[in-house]
């Protein structure tokens, strides 16, 4: 079993692989083929198939020393709607049983992680989504990671026309990686290491508070630079090697941290091509999105206004004149609400391009309005012979203005 991080790419054309290498990394392969299989059918016979219900939704997650892997973690949830907690594979390891692997002499290896965490991910408070904070980290764990999709997309496909298909949804993972440079990276982690020391001896002077671990390359250069360097050859180079298959976020952490989380906003906003299931993109996607809609609405709305000026003059102002007579009075009573219903029955409106003209002319002036027509049937004759009753039918818009409204007050 092999548990030997990816090296280091070179940023030009890479090395040839020499016979020796292929054939390790060919061994690889086998093993991770070998654990897989072994974890995969350990699962099956522990749960059932039909019980293997993963996480719709993956987000491997890895960053530099001192990128700000934690402090953006809950962020990143947030924008994905993610609400368990994170899985962090370095603390899956410090479990009891892990222990007790370790202190009997034995090595917790690559079995080991796949393991226990294909079980922490079939726990229901990660149906819909986890977040997997340093994984993968080798080549054996990264191969493991494209078996398990695999296997994913197996159990949708074969349940899919069955009772359990809403247990098996479409598969998404995504790769986000948080990077700054070297330089920046010694950086964060010295001053990280020089504000836990000041924090630890104010609470040693006052004894308020409770003493925080520093760990020993937040105190020394070179060991700062060893430990990007470890994640250099380790976990970038990991998920870098997933890139094709998943998609793939490169987050410039260089930044101050509103900066980092608009990278991370755009990087991670809602796309259905890539979250929907094919079969239900494709009955979705001849609708129009809302952001294409609205990207030429005002020249559009110019265009109409002009038009109406130019081809309907008479009904443009007199929609105008009702809207400054009658609408208006209305509207300006409800400046702190921002918001005014109105019921007419207006013959004004009484004609096909009336409302959209109305719509306009307050879209123009800033104002969000809604025109609905209700029809309302009234009695008029009730003839006593043949008992059929005779109604006329009554018109009321009912309109509704939204704008901003006034602050009454202000501070307390």
């Amino acid at each position: 079993m092999s548990d030997t991080p990816l090296k280091p790419t070179a940023a030009t054309e890479p090395p040839k692989k020499t016979e020796t290498a292929e054939r390790h990394q060919d061994l690889e392969i086998k093993d991770a083929q070998i654990i897989f299989n072994s974890v995969w059918t350990s699962l099956e016979e522990k749960y059932g198939r039909t019980r293997l219900h993963f996480p719709q939704e993956l987000i491997l997650l890895g960053g530099a020393p001192g990128a700000g892997k934690g402090t953006n973690t809950p962020f990143i949830q947030e924008v994905r709607g993610l609400t368990a907690e994170p899985i962090v594979v370095s603390s899956l390891l410090d479990t009891p049983e892990m222990r007790r692997i370790k202190d009997s002499g034995g090595m917790v290896g690559d079995r080991e992680v796949i393991s226990i965490l294909l079980e922490r991910l079939l726990q229901p408070d990660y149906r819909d989504g986890a977040i997997l904070d340093g994984f993968p980290r080798t080549f054996v764990q990264v191969e493991c990671m494209k078996m398990l999709y695999h296997k994913m997309l197996q159990l949708r496909a074969e349940y899919f026309n069955t009772e359990y298909r809403s247990h098996f949804r479409q598969p998404l993972i995504h790769i986000m990686m948080l990077f700054i440079d070297e330089k920046e990276s010694v950086s964060r982690q010295l001053k990280r290491g020089r504000e836990i020391q000041e924090y630890n001896e104010e609470v040693e002077r006052t004894g308020i508070g409770e003493l925080m671990e520093t760990r020993p390359t937040d105190l020394d250069p070179k060991a700062a630079q060893r430990r990007y360097r470890v994640f250099k050859e380790a976990t970038y180079d990991a998920l870098q090697s997933l890139r094709e298959v998943f998609h793939y976020h490169f987050i410039s952490a260089q930044g101050e941290l509103p900066e980092v989380r608009q990278n991370i906003i755009k990087e991670l906003q809602y796309q259905s091509s890539l979250e929907l299931d094919p079969r239900t993109f494709d009955s979705l996607h001849r609708l129009p999105i809302a952001s294409k809609i609205v990207e030429h609405a005002r020249q559009q709305l110019v265009r109409r206004l002009d038009q109406y000026e130019m081809e309907e003059t008479e009904l443009f102002h007199g929609i105008i004149d009702f809207i400054e007579g009658k609408i208006m009075p209305i509207v300006r009573r409800h400046a702190i609400t921002g918001a005014a219903h109105i019921n007419t029955e207006d013959p004004t409106l009484d004609t096909p391009s009336a409302m959209a003209m109305l719509i306009d002319i307050f879209s123009e002036r800033g104002y969000h309005a809604s025109v609905d027509l209700h029809k309302i049937e009234i009695p008029e004759e009730f003839d006593v012979t043949t008992g059929q009753i005779r109604c006329r039918t009554k018109k009321v818009w009912r309109i509704l203005i939204r704008f901003k409204g006034s602050e009454i007050r202000r501070g307390s």
